[in-house]
Parts: structure tokens; C-alpha cells; sequence
């Protein structure tokens, strides 16, 4: 645990000067003020994140952290849970989704195993298994309190690692049959939601599959009665190793003062629980879409962020990650390459500024 009460220590509040600084290169840019949106504000939160008006993404991973849910017992997933395990082998083939991706956005991909079920000896996964699988959360918890910190804390160590290695930014992605359970049985408690908006039907189930999941995830809260003033409760008892793993991955961003992209709807509920733990961690989080689940648009708005692409994806593994990693290299680029007003002989001063529409 004290790898966990250092970095919840550790972690400040952005460097406004900076953002101020870069907000205001991009207002003597030859354009209209304000009206490369997400472009600027991006580029901005970066500056506040790293403190500097210049800064590249030269060195990129998505880190895929592999999960079993012991919820899956009760049939909330059309997909069987042993594609976990043969997706994640497929990860490290790179022929997965999100691997294809990455390979295009020159970004690698780590694979975790933080408690897929059985015995992994794949090469190119990472063994950071804490148990095969965790509990079925509609009989008990999910984990035990000191699991769930033992899954934040494998996830600040492998940030710590990466960042350490020199990457610039890091993805969150996740790999876990049954995880969007887990994901709006968090939500619906952080959020204080009812089931109905935070639930959906995840990889796929009828619409009585999908009535029966979403009264798993009532019965499941209701048995294990979660304390919304603990995430780390909230997460023990109706979430999973992979939220947990993803959580650590951005509480180490803020603390090593990196940014870091958040994926979709499960990587989102590990961003809440984060948040949950220290409110500036918010600060460090580069939400890249927003997810088709239909929990997502309520998860946004827990979260106090704004998604910078919609794709009505729901894919998850990370795969928003690639996309919004080209985007903020493009507004990089125009930031440092764009021409100013002075440059154009042009008269900013007749200009409103787009941001106060």
C-alpha cells in the first residue's frame, strides 16, 4: 500500500502560467480566436501537465491491462469468457484491433495479465496476475480491499516503468469478458446513477439478457453495499482488476506529470475512480471518444470532460487511444508551424474570441 499512499501524495495540481503561455501562442495564430477548439485546448491542458509551451509525443504505448470477472457465473455476456485470454494472445500477435491501430500511430502496445483465469504463459504478455479472476460480485465481492489496491498498484508501476523508459504518453486499454458490468455497477455507485442509464449490452446480448443484467448489477450493489466515499470499497467490491490496473496507469500520469488518453466506457470508470481519489487527476486525462455505450454520455458528465472524437465506437481494448494520439500530434504541429497574424499583416484586433459563444 505504500507505493499507492506515495503517489496519491505526489500528485499536484497543473502549471497554469504554462497553459496561459499557450493559450496565448495560439491566439496570435493566423485563424479566427478560439476556432481550433479541441485542437488548442488539448495542446493547452498539455502545456499544464508538463509546465513547457513545446512538447512532443514522440514515444507512445497503450497499455492493455487482461482481466476474467467472476460476474460472467451469471450470463451478462454473449461472449464466453475464455476470449480474454485468446484475445489477449491475439494482442501480442498484433492483430487485434487496437494493435492494428497502434501500428499505424507508431505506438506500442504492452499486455497485461493483472488475473485473466488460468495459467498464462504467452510470450509478450506481461505477468502481473494478482488471482484468476476475481469473485462473482452478485455472491460477494468482487475482491478483497487490499486486491483492489494491489490492482491500482500494479498499475503505477508499470506507468512508472514506461514513463520512466521515456514515453512521452501513455493509452489505457483493457481486455476482460464482462467488464462492462463491472464498469456501470461502478459508475451507477460513484455516480450515484441508477442502473438503467449506467448499464448497456456490452459485446452483445438480447433484450432479456440485457434485463437480466442490469438486475445482476442491482443485486450485486444491493448485496455489497459499496461506500461511494471510497472508491477503492466501490472498486473491491463491484468492479475488476482491469479498472483497477487502468486506475493506477492515471494516477502515475499525474504524478510523473504525463498525459495520459483515456479509451471508452470501461477505461472511463477506472479515470472515475481515479478522480475519486484526487481530483486533480482530471487535470492529466486526455479523454480521446466517446464510447457507444450507452453509459457513456453519463460517465462524461461524473467525469467533467468532453470527449474529443465521436465514432460510435464501443470496440474498447484501447482502440480510442491511436486516434486521439494523431490528434494531438496534428494540433502539436500547427501550434509550433501555423503562421502568426504578425506574419500575415493582419489586424487581430478586430477578432472575437470563438471560445465565449
Amino acid at each position: 500500500m505504500s507505493l499507492f499512499k506515495e503517489t496519491l501524495e505526489k500528485i499536484e495540481s497543473p502549471d497554469k502560467e504554462a497553459m496561459a503561455r499557450t493559450r496565448e501562442k495560439w491566439d496570435g495564430l493566423v485563424k479566427p480566436i478560439g476556432s481550433l477548439g479541441f485542437m488548442e485546448e488539448m495542446t493547452i491542458k498539455l502545456s499544464g501537465i508538463t509546465g513547457k509551451t513545446v512538447n512532443k509525443i514522440d514515444r507512445k504505448a497503450i497499455v492493455v491491462m487482461c482481466s476474467d470477472n467472476g460476474v460472467m457465473e451469471e450470463g451478462v455476456s454473449a461472449a464466453p469468457q475464455v476470449f480474454t485470454r485468446l484475445l489477449a494472445e491475439s494482442m501480442v500477435k498484433g492483430i487485434t484491433g487496437v494493435a492494428t491501430m497502434a501500428k499505424y500511430a507508431g505506438a506500442d502496445i504492452v499486455t497485461v495479465d493483472i488475473g485473466m483465469n488460468g495459467e498464462i504463459k504467452t510470450p509478450g504478455i506481461v505477468d502481473k496476475k494478482i488471482a484468476n479472476g476475481t469473485k462473482n460480485l452478485a455472491v460477494e465481492s468482487a475482491m478483497t480491499y487490499l486486491e483492489a489496491i494491489q490492482a491500482i498498484e500494479v498499475g503505477i508501476e508499470i506507468g512508472d516503468n514506461l514513463f520512466s523508459e521515456g514515453y512521452d504518453i501513455l493509452g489505457t486499454g483493457e481486455l476482460g469478458m464482462g467488464n462492462t458490468t463491472t464498469s456501470a455497477a461502478m459508475l451507477s455507485v460513484l455516480g450515484d446513477l441508477d442502473v438503467a442509464i449506467t448499464c448497456g449490452k456490452g459485446a452483445g446480448i438480447t433484450e432479456s439478457q440485457y434485463l437480466h443484467k442490469m438486475n445482476v448489477i442491482k443485486r450485486g450493489i444491493d448485496l455489497n453495499n459499496p461506500d461511494p466515499g471510497d472508491p477503492v470499497d466501490v472498486l473491491s467490491k463491484v468492479g475488476g482488476f482491469d479498472i483497477g490496473g487502468m486506475c493506477g496507469l492515471f494516477l502515475s500520469a499525474a504524478k510523473n506529470r504525463k498525459p495520459i488518453v483515456m479509451d471508452g466506457f470501461i477505461s472511463s470508470a477506472a479515470a472515475l475512480c481515479a478522480i475519486k481519489l484526487d481530483p486533480n487527476v482530471r487535470d492529466y486525462i486526455i479523454p480521446s471518444h466517446l464510447s457507444q455505450e450507452p453509459g457513456s454520455a453519463a460517465m462524461m458528465e461524473v467525469l467533467g470532460l468532453s470527449p474529443m472524437l465521436t465514432m460510435k465506437m464501443r470496440l474498447g481494448e484501447g482502440s480510442g487511444c491511436p486516434l486521439a494520439f494523431q490528434v494531438l500530434e496534428m494540433a502539436l504541429y500547427t501550434l509550433e508551424n501555423m503562421g502568426t497574424f504578425e506574419e500575415a499583416s493582419i489586424n487581430s484586433e478586430v477578432l472575437v474570441d470563438m471560445r465565449e459563444d
